[in-house]
């Protein structure tokens, strides 16, 4: 069970509609707990290799797969595969690049087809989870729906999102607050939808400690 549908169960959250943009392998997704209790999905992935695998994979659920990338514009874009990472080449700054020192190469480098995201958005999306190696902001930044979740690659060993300052700016400016973080990922709530518990934020001051340490030692 994915620790973000645990957690959201426990708070008695109900929610009719979830998106995930970067789904990568189904049996990994970060909505499958809410796919198979037949809520309804919006799906988004760009990689062709892994699209048939979530067709396949949850086939008679209510769900609908968009196989494109999300950027700033409609059209095509080229993407980097490096192993189980997949991003928008032209992005400065990635897991591959900053963890393990990928170095874009035309070999690895495909084109995807691309679309801004308020093609895909509806406007009743209630989580959005958003794992695009990089391309994040994108998404929010074409966002129609107003998610009463929100889970967002922020962070990871030594990778810091490169649009922190833009996301961080969305989230004030839409009235989000953070509730928690996992290894990779920063979860937010609409302001309202309960009360964050102190345990909560003090594992949350725990977490950014550790990432802030992480960080540190690269530099040494």
């Amino acid at each position: 069970m994915k620790e973000i549908f645990k957690r959201l169960r426990n708070k008695n959250i109900a929610l009719d509609h979830v998106c995930e943009v970067g789904v990568y392998l189904p049996e990994t997704s970060n909505v499958i707990d809410f796919i198979k209790e037949n809520k309804r999905a919006t799906l988004v992935e760009a990689d062709s290799i892994t699209v048939e695998k979530i067709r396949h994979y949850f086939s008679g659920y209510d769900f609908k797969l968009h196989p494109v990338a999300v950027w700033d514009y409609n059209g095509t874009i080229k993407f980097s595969k490096a192993n189980a990472s997949t991003f928008v080449s032209e992005l400065k700054g990635s897991p591959a690049i900053a963890n393990d020192g990928y170095v874009v190469d035309e070999a690895n480098t495909f084109e995807v087809e691309c679309k801004i995201f308020s093609e895909i958005d509806d406007g009743s999306i209630e989580l959005l989870s958003i794992d695009i190696e990089g391309s994040e902001w994108y998404v929010l930044k074409h966002l129609i729906s107003k998610p009463k979740v929100l889970s967002i690659e922020t962070h990871g060993k030594y990778y810091t999102n490169p649009f922190m300052k833009e996301i961080n700016e969305w989230i004030i400016a839409n009235g989000y607050e953070l509730w928690y973080k996992d290894g990779s990922d920063s979860i937010f709530i609409k302001k309202g939808l309960f009360a964050i518990s102190k345990f909560d934020k003090i594992a949350l001051a725990i977490r950014d400690l550790r990432i802030k340490t992480r960080k540190l030692k690269k530099l040494k």
